[in-house]
């Protein structure tokens, strides 16, 4: 599904899904940073670490 798919859902709980997601990852993003610990994700297939220094930088866009 994608984020149109979502939209257009009957089941209001898939419909805020995305939102809550976001959500979500914006609250892990805070945990990095409030513990000096790395995010762990995967892109593409593969593992990426993104240490906290890179999140706390304004500039640098989020994964």
């Amino acid at each position: 599904m994608n984020p149109h798919d979502l939209s257009k859902a009957k089941d209001p709980d898939i419909r805020n899904s995305l939102a809550a997601m976001g959500r979500a990852a914006e609250m892990a993003r805070q945990i990095v940073v409030q513990t000096n610990t790395a995010l762990i994700l995967v892109q593409d297939g593969k593992i990426v670490r993104i240490p906290p220094d890179q999140l706390r930088e304004p500039d640098k866009p989020h994964a």
